[in-house]
């Protein structure tokens, strides 16, 4: 309420009811009201030790507004009907888009004439070129460019990086996303070196790194993707949104690199269905990183953004840093992933990785509303398990991921024997009888998973031995490619320390006061 007396904390209860907080955390700092706008700024703890309160992670938070046309009255708020409505935000992002300091030269990768089908979700592909630049360039800035208009149809913006030995023929169209007809050129472009999601801004590089363009190493072509959500159907939409890329010829000292970690997509990356809670993970080795980072970066490199990617199924995913054994601090989160609000985390301070270091991206995700496995692949109902790192110096590696074994998944729904030599893909099932001619993708199908069977399968899926990939430009490979490892032996999974809330029954007026701190075990023993 922002004429009259009360500014109140409320809570919703299970049945949806407004209820007014009896530990009052939120404290308002101003407050303005015209004939268009209502504006309100609050403060409060991001810990407030309050059951009714959510703390403030660097998770997505997923922020609610609702409101009346008419002020709050003695009775308190009045329902909202239909005006209301859900943004999902990070409110703890380390950094915010910079404004640059001059007039710097920029050039723009924007679809031209999309037609928007009237439909909820698509997915839209195009690949561009790269301007020629005579002399090596830094991109230091990257802009949402939005039709006027269609702030709310455009979703999200991912760029990637794809394969460089293509003629300009592949840029003559566009084509809707994992689709079957997709041009093969698309399946090149895996790494994402820019994402933007609704509600986002620019992103801005540090001011000592810069993204190369113009050498014989960097980007020559990349793929758009974006995200267009049209809820009510509407026909006859035409697009014309996508990126700003602001560059200059003042070199900053370092390239941006960009490592892709985590679960090499393929179907050997099996969720079982019917699950409220399932774990993958994905390995980013210490062979693969001894071997790479030794013979180009000794001294290791220094990682300052992370997106976390997963697909529809994803909830949570947490990006874990080991160094001989002890777990550092987590490299990113998101406990409360949204598919559709991807950005990359800027981190609060530059996290080195050195050789011999390695990486987890610990993937999870709910199938409850599933009747059919869920595999690895590019489409939005398979799933994903990957992080992307923003790093310095750029080395030659694009890809540390791993890929666990699939016939010891399979041997876990009775599979005895495959045929060999394999000749077709998916492959066929030998024996036992029930599964016998049958693709390893339709046993899987076949065999009864209830809840018990998928916490076992979960279980022994985080202790098979993994497959390694380590790649650098251009689908060349560092030597320990292909290698098999085993997953090393951590706590599963991660375990945030508690937090430990002291409270007082003192001198507020409602005799209540708290303060919530992270304690580890060790003090609280003390």
């Amino acid at each position: 309420r922002t004429r009259g007396i009360e500014k109140s904390d409320y809570f919703t209860n299970a049945n949806r009811e407004l209820k007014k907080d009896t530990q009052q955390d939120y404290h308002l700092e101003y407050a303005m009201e015209n004939s268009t706008h209502t504006i309100i700024e609050f403060t409060r703890e991001l810990h407030t030790c309050d059951i009714n309160d959510k703390s403030i992670t660097e998770s997505t938070v997923r922020v609610i507004w609702a409101y009346h046309h008419e002020d709050v009255g003695e009775a308190g708020p009045k329902y909202h009907d239909s005006n209301r409505g859900t943004k999902s935000l990070r409110l703890l992002n380390h950094e915010t888009s910079k404004v640059l300091p001059t007039v710097v030269p920029y050039f723009d990768l924007v679809n031209q004439d999309v037609p928007i089908p009237n439909k909820g979700t698509t997915y839209w592909c195009q690949m561009f070129k790269i301007p020629v630049f005579q002399e090596k360039h830094h991109v230091i800035k990257v802009e949402p460019v939005i039709q006027r208009g269609h702030e709310s149809l455009v979703h999200h913006i991912l760029l990637y990086q794809c394969s460089s030995s293509f003629n300009d023929s592949i840029l003559d169209y566009g084509h809707e996303c994992y689709h079957p007809n997709m041009p093969d050129a698309f399946l090149t472009c895996e790494t994402v070196i820019f994402a933007w999601a609704i509600g986002g801004e620019g992103f801005s590089y540090p001011p000592h790194v810069g993204l190369s363009l113009g050498t014989p190493l960097d980007p020559r072509y990349v793929l758009l993707e974006v995200h267009y959500d049209n809820p009510t159907y509407k026909e006859g939409l035409i697009d014309n949104s996508g990126l700003r890329l602001f560059h200059t010829t003042d070199i900053r000292k370092y390239d941006a690199g960009v490592i892709e970690a985590g679960l090499w997509v393929s179907l050997f990356h099996t969720i079982p269905p019917g699950m409220p809670e399932f774990r993958s993970e994905g390995h980013c080795t210490l062979e693969c990183l001894e071997e790479a980072l030794e013979a180009e970066k000794p001294s290791g490199i220094h990682v300052f953004a992370v997106l976390l990617h997963a697909h529809l199924a994803g909830r949570g995913i947490r990006l874990r840093h080991f160094r001989k054994g002890e777990e550092m601090r987590l490299l990113a989160y998101d406990d409360d992933f949204d598919f559709n609000f991807q950005e990359f985390q800027y981190l609060k301070e530059e996290q080195t990785i050195l050789p011999g270091d390695n990486l987890i991206t610990e993937c999870r995700y709910n199938t409850k509303d599933r009747a059919r496995m869920t595999w690895g692949g590019l489409s939005t109902r398979n799933e994903m398990c990957l992080s992307y790192l923003l790093y310095y110096p750029r080395i030659n590696l694009t890809r540390c991921a791993s890929i666990p074994d699939i016939m010891e998944q399979l041997q876990f729904i009775g599979v005895k024997e495959i045929y060999r030599p394999v000749t077709t893909w998916p492959f066929i099932i030998k024996s036992p009888k029930q599964y016998k001619n049958l693709s390893f993708m339709d046993a899987m199908n076949k065999f009864k998973w209830a809840k018990k069977e998928g916490l076992s399968f979960n279980k022994l899926v985080l202790s098979l031995p993994v497959n390694v990939r380590c790649s650098k430009t251009d689908n060349a490979e560092w030597s320990i490619q292909g290698m098999t490892a085993l997953p090393p032996h951590v706590e599963r999974p991660y375990k945030t320390e508690p937090l430990v809330c002291l409270c007082s029954t003192s001198l507020t007026p409602l005799g209540v006061t708290c303060a919530a701190s992270w304690l580890n075990l060790s003090q609280l023993l003390l």
